[in-house]
């Protein structure tokens, strides 16, 4: 682990329904717009610092445009882009960055998923709205039960060990949990760069698919603020596709929906569960365990396992 990134910072997801996936993601499911353009919209939690963690992007499909990882300092962000240059993998160079962050670098994984990589960074100022915190050390006022800010984003690929080495050569993440499969494969890997349990899953590929999405996922401070945020989605007419459960895996309560183009998202919190140990084993999951399910609550729906976007034809 080398410590050159600070933290997962944001996720563009695309949707062909725009207008419906941003009233969804700011009346609905509580994220803040800090401004927009004519191609996307730049979504926060109530506590993200930064002035997106979401870019909501109009498009012809769904599913993930990019991830965005912030370095810990301009020279972190020049080391990993010499490690990333010095390997195999797909890189796109130096962009300008968008209303959100400065100049970034860009390259892929081996199955279609886009990264970058950035320092420079705008800090969300709320002035003097009513978005202007009660509390000087939150970055801006609380109202309701919404997410308090990113916490991961799940990718799907074929070849799990693969993307492992990727996440290691060119983020210097490490595994804090995984599934071991009976055939040998590794069926999913759990990351993080920093003491988090994790900022990014990548779980098997089972839809033929290529750089496809699973889900993205934002933090609650309490386990109650699922619990209203599933009245919340009844109300609204939005699918949910199962949960509130808790995961063996991670330990986190949870409840997925589907935003209206069909991107999975979730709601989840980890209560106080942190990754302190630098000497941290990553815990293996065999399949039998898998099999059983989550740690309680009802047997995991089948599309869980099958549902990505942009769907597979």
């Amino acid at each position: 682990m080398t410590h050159d990134i600070a933290h997962l910072g944001h996720v563009e997801m695309l949707t062909d329904r725009f207008d419906e996936s941003l009233d969804f993601f700011t009346r609905v499911y509580g994220l803040k717009l800090s401004g927009q353009d004519a191609d996307s919209a730049y979504l926060r939690a109530w506590d993200d610092y930064e002035y997106h963690s979401l870019k909501l992007t109009r498009s012809d499909r769904t599913g993930v445009g990019h991830i965005g990882y912030r370095a810990a300092s301009p020279e972190a962000l020049e080391r990993r882009v010499a490690a990333i240059e010095a390997s195999d993998y797909k890189t796109h160079g130096w962009v300008d960055g968008d209303d959100g962050h400065g100049r970034a670098f860009r390259f892929e994984d081996g199955f279609g998923h886009l990264f970058e990589i950035y320092y420079d960074t705008c800090w969300y100022d709320p002035g003097d709205t009513a978005d202007r915190p009660a509390l000087k050390n939150t970055a801006s006022a609380y109202t309701g039960a919404p997410p308090r800010r990113i916490d991961h984003v799940n990718l799907l690929a074929d070849d799990i060990t693969a993307f492992r080495t990727f996440m290691e050569t060119c983020l210097g993440s490490r595994v804090t949990e995984y599934i071991q499969l009976d055939n040998g494969r590794i069926g999913g890997c759990w990351f993080t760069v920093n003491n988090k349990t994790y900022d990014l899953a990548c779980t098997e590929e089972h839809g033929r698919g290529q750089g496809r999405l699973h889900h993205v996922t934002y933090a609650t401070d309490q386990r109650e603020d699922i619990l209203r945020a599933a009245d919340i989605f009844l109300q609204n007419g939005v699918h949910i596709e199962t949960g509130p459960h808790k995961h063996a895996i991670q330990g986190t309560f949870f409840l997925y929906v589907w935003e209206p183009a069909g991107n999975r998202v979730e709601l989840a919190n980890a209560g106080a569960r942190l990754i302190l140990a630098p000497d941290w084993k990553p815990v293996k999951w065999t399949e039998p365990e898998r099999k059983k399910g989550q740690a309680w609550g009802l047997k995991t729906i089948e599309t869980f396992h099958t549902h990505g976007t942009p769907p597979v034809e």
